[in-house]
């Protein structure tokens, strides 16, 4: 079981919009720049998430995109399923739908078990703390990786 992609660009993008200050809106570009996902998937992938609420689109000059008020309470659930559509591990778990097997089937509890601990994860981080911990981590890695090349041209000294 795997997310598509248009699913992991979409986190990308959300997070990125997640850091920039408030009323700043950014550009198609410079969110191509920010996730590394080209402009034409990119475009579909922010056409989804404004019309799921998600993030806002503003035209003209000074236009662009960023989140929704409030949008940095968005959860990755949200995210996920307003690409995904609803978290649903097996048939057997959609609502309304019903499983002759249900009754005496080992396995269907073990299938909502895993679904409700999936979506509690998903539902626990919000759109800001992601966006928060991914700046502390380009943080740490480009100093790491400031403090390893000075090592290196020491050394070569």
């Amino acid at each position: 079981m795997q997310i598509t992609r248009a699913t992991d660009y979409a986190v990308r993008v959300v997070v990125e919009l997640a850091t920039l200050p408030k009323g700043k809106k950014a550009q198609l570009a410079s969110l191509e720049a920010a996730t590394g996902v080209s402009g034409s998937f990119l475009s579909k992938v922010l056409q989804r998430l404004v019309h799921r609420g998600i993030v806002a689109s503003h035209r003209g000059t000074g236009g662009g995109f960023c989140l929704r008020p409030h949008g940095e309470k968005t959860t990755l659930l949200q995210v996920v399923e307003a690409m995904e559509g609803p978290t649903t591990l097996n048939l057997c778990l959609i609502a309304g739908l019903s499983c002759d097997r249900k009754p005496w089937c080992g396995v269907h509890p073990v299938w909502q078990r895993a679904q409700a601990a999936l979506t509690e994860v998903l539902a626990s981080v919000t759109v800001a703390e992601m966006a928060k911990d991914t700046a502390a981590n380009l943080t740490k890695q480009t100093e790491h990786h400031g403090s390893h090349n000075a090592l290196v041209r020491l050394a070569q000294d």
